[in-house]
């Protein structure tokens, strides 16, 4: 049997075939780590455009307060001057961070948007019911004083958002 032409064949396949068994489980470890390697990085950069989707939304209800409202824009415009100039810029800004909503949860952003529409309606109705002889100063009280004698829906949902950002982050 030794002497058999085949036998350095047979021998050198009993010696390859371990090396190439480990070698196949090495590449395939190999393959596998990268990919979980892949998908890791994947999901820290999602995770990093969802926080910056969260701090730039925490920004715009920032914004939308009627405290930061009532200081934007000239003393000297007329109640209606300053309404249309407020509701351009919440639209305005809200229209601009309306892409953030595919990185918060649909509550969170259903949120948001009840926020916007709540103090456009809260400024709409403060100018309905003021008098035509007043002014701007007496327009940002009254906001000022219905926004305060109703529920702080801005710094709820700011807290919210707060809240689901540390849970999925």
């Amino acid at each position: 049997m030794i002497e058999s032409p085949l036998f350095p064949y047979a021998f050198a396949l009993l010696i390859a075939a371990p090396f190439l068994i480990y070698t196949r489980q090495f590449v395939y470890t190999y393959i596998k780590l990268k990919k979980q390697q892949i998908n890791l990085l994947t999901v820290k950069g999602q995770s990093e455009q969802r926080i910056h989707a969260y701090e730039r939304i925490t920004l715009f209800l920032e914004r939308l307060k009627p405290a930061n409202l009532v200081t934007k824009f000239d003393s000297s415009l007329a109640a209606h001057e300053y309404l249309f100039l407020v509701e351009k810029t919440i639209n305005e800004e809200f229209d601009y961070n309306a892409s953030q909503q595919l990185y918060l949860t649909k509550n969170s952003w259903n949120k948001v948007v009840n926020c916007k529409n709540s103090v456009l309606h809260l400024l709409h109705k403060t100018y309905e019911n003021l008098s035509n002889e007043s002014t701007l100063q007496d327009f940002k009280t009254v906001f000022l004083m219905n926004y305060m004698n109703e529920d702080d829906y801005i710094s709820s949902c700011i807290e919210d958002l707060r809240k689901e950002n540390l849970i999925i982050n």
